[in-house]
């Protein structure tokens, strides 16, 4: 279990209130299990930065250039 996922399963306890469990909605807890996943996964968090930093650098198409090139290859 990464760092990350401990301390996400270790919650903080303030004051005199000592809570058995929490209580979230499904939709929350798939998208907390989702995104312990994604920032588990090196090589996605790795491409993550680098399509980050390719946006800042203006390194994109617009949809319709991407559907151009999909045509031309089809």
């Amino acid at each position: 279990m990464s760092q990350l996922q401990q301390q996400l399963h270790q919650p903080e306890v303030h004051g005199e209130h000592k809570a058995a469990w929490v209580t979230i909605s499904t939709d929350e807890y798939e998208s907390m299990k989702a995104t312990i996943e994604v920032l588990s996964n090196s090589k996605l968090m790795k491409q993550i930065m680098e399509s980050e930093e390719d946006i800042k650098m203006g390194r994109t198409k617009s949809l319709d250039e991407l559907i151009k090139g999909l045509k031309k290859k089809s």
